[in-house]
């Protein structure tokens, strides 16, 4: 008997036996417990979506506030006057 086939052999034995009875009160505790996992959830993606928004206005403002494309004046050389 190979490897495969006794894996096989017991595989089969611990699906043909017969199955411990559930209690009852675990697909009430089931349901209860999936629906607090879903709403937090759904809340920490809210949050997320929510932070990510403040942090593109908060960038849009400052950017627009400060312009970090525009070069700065020079300031090396004084300006030319009275000539």
């Amino acid at each position: 008997m190979s490897r495969m086939s006794r894996k096989e052999a017991d595989v089969r034995r611990i699906l043909e036996e017969p199955q411990p009875p559930v209690p009852r009160d675990l697909y009430a505790d089931a349901v209860r417990r999936g629906g607090r996992m879903l709403r937090r959830r759904t809340a920490a993606r809210r949050l997320m979506w929510l932070v990510l928004f403040a942090a593109a206005v908060a960038f849009i403002v400052w950017a627009s506030i400060a312009q970090p494309w525009v070069e700065p004046p020079s300031e090396t050389t004084p300006p030319l006057t009275g000539w």
